[in-house]
């Protein structure tokens, strides 16, 4: 197949620029008030795959925000390649921390991009990478390399649990039906050491209400005489963990895939500074369970986190009450073989019996999926490989990742077709972080190397 670079560096501004203008949208599902601009995002992406070649798009409804469906069928005995994405982002809090407002995009030389990264939330996850596959098939189509017949399904509800998406997918299996599916939005280990994750955690994500008193009270007239909310509500969580941050809740690791000596040593191969890993964070030092080091921690590990904490007087000066009620928001990343609803399941029965006397729990399920692992004898994952191969001139690397995409194990249990991930972006990033970024030769180099997936598929599929 041929190069896409000479295509590329004589649009690469024209690509940069329709980035920019679509980063400039706030897709924020989780804000109902940004429900428009949602809605303003699908429709921008619509026009874009029409653009690139698509011969039928359409915005489809679901109970949630819309999919944008695409396709362009050559013939129907050649493969097919579906391609996700998502246009929504996440909320951009705290806008404070930002050194540049979140959706006014700015291009910014950094040590690790010295050609230049695109600061804006979504910039990486995943408007940035979504756009790379809509630019790799305007080169194909535009240049008449396009090997095979490709779909698009982009939604707009990841960042918020995919309800809408599962509900699509589960009325849609002819309409959706490939023979690969293909995914930008995970990220690789270095610009010279690429890498393809082959692991995914999946995701149990709660939010926990511990009630006291009926209203809030005076703390000098009521202090010691009854139950605090938020000093149970950190005393229970604190109790989450042991002494060797191992999590207690009874059956939590029952059904935890334990890898071989074998694949933990071939983990152990991927370059690792703790010095570098710690000044990149300005830490002390790496945190986590014992046993475990800090690639396996946060890759074939689980794991519970507190995400959010509030309760009683947050504003400026000094309030003494003692607040009715606290709240928490809670995730757990979980491994191969931990079932999310089970894992829920646990964790409720769980923080309820730990609660003291005087107060009352309640745990509300937010949204949640399983882990996925794509094989690396897998014919995607092999022409992968390849493509990697081509354009970064190394073979890439298997990675399992900590991130979780709930909906790759729902797309194999409903199309029966393995998922590739194929991510271009690092783990400096920022996702879900104030400034975030993507570097303009990961988005370039993206584009670039698509292209060479569709022709090993094919080729090889034959």
């Amino acid at each position: 197949m041929k190069s896409a670079k000479p295509y590329i560096e004589e649009h690469k501004q024209r690509f940069l620029d329709e980035l920019i203008e679509l980063l400039k949208i706030p897709s924020i599902s989780a804000d109902p008030a940004y429900k428009n601009d949602v809605i303003k995002t699908s429709e921008a992406i619509k026009t874009s795959l029409e653009k690139a070649g698509c011969d039928h798009v359409e915005i489809c409804e679901t109970p949630g925000y819309p999919i944008v469906y695409g396709e362009k069928i050559l013939d129907k005995d050649l493969p097919t390649i579906l391609v996700y994405g998502h246009y929504d982002v996440q909320p951009p809090d705290p806008i404070e921390l930002w050194d540049s407002p979140p959706f006014e995009p700015v291009i910014k030389v950094t040590d690790l991009h010295p050609e230049g990264a695109i600061f804006a939330r979504g910039s990486c996850d995943d408007k940035g990478q979504m756009y790379m596959h809509i630019k790799a098939l305007e080169y194909m189509t535009t240049t008449g390399q396009l090997p095979c017949n490709v779909k698009f399904m982009i939604e707009g509800e990841e960042e918020v649990g995919s309800e809408g998406l599962v509900w699509f997918v589960k009325r849609n299996q002819e309409k959706l039906a490939n023979d690969v599916i293909l995914i930008s939005d995970t990220g690789m280990i270095a610009n010279d050491i690429p890498s393809i994750t082959t692991g995914l955690r999946g995701l149990s994500y709660v939010e926990v209400e511990v009630t006291g008193p009926n209203r809030d009270l005076h703390s000098g007239l009521y202090g010691g005489a009854v139950a605090n909310p938020i000093n149970v509500l950190t005393k229970m969580i604190a109790s989450l963990h042991d002494e060797n941050k191992h999590i207690t809740i009874p059956g939590f690791y029952d059904t935890v895939e334990e890898l071989s000596a074998e694949e933990r040593a071939k983990m152990a191969e991927v370059p690792f500074s703790k010095e570098a890993y710690t000044k990149a964070l300005d830490i002390e030092d790496i945190y986590g369970e014992e046993g475990y080091t800090t690639n396996e921690r946060n890759s074939i590990r689980p794991t519970l986190d507190v995400n959010g904490i509030w309760g009683g007087y947050i504003g400026e000066g000094a309030k003494t009450v003692i607040a009715s009620k606290a709240y928490a928001k809670i995730s757990m990343r979980l491994v191969p073989d931990q079932n999310w609803e089970k894992i829920t399941e646990l964790f409720t029965n769980h923080f309820k019996s730990i609660a003291p006397k005087g107060v009352t729990v309640k745990v509300t399920p937010h949204h949640g999926g399983q882990s996925y692992v794509t094989p690396i004898d897998d014919l995607g994952y092999r022409a992968a490989s390849k493509a990697y191969e081509a354009t970064f001139g190394k073979t890439p690397i298997p990675q399992r990742s900590g991130g979780s995409i709930p909906i790759v194990a729902l797309f194999e249990k409903e199309l029966k077709s393995k998922t590739i991930l194929m991510g271009f972006g690092l783990d400096s990033d920022a996702i879900h972080s104030p400034d975030e970024h993507f570097g303009i030769w990961n988005f370039l180099k993206g584009i670039e190397t698509i292209p060479q997936f569709y022709h090993f598929f094919t080729e090889m599929s034959e």
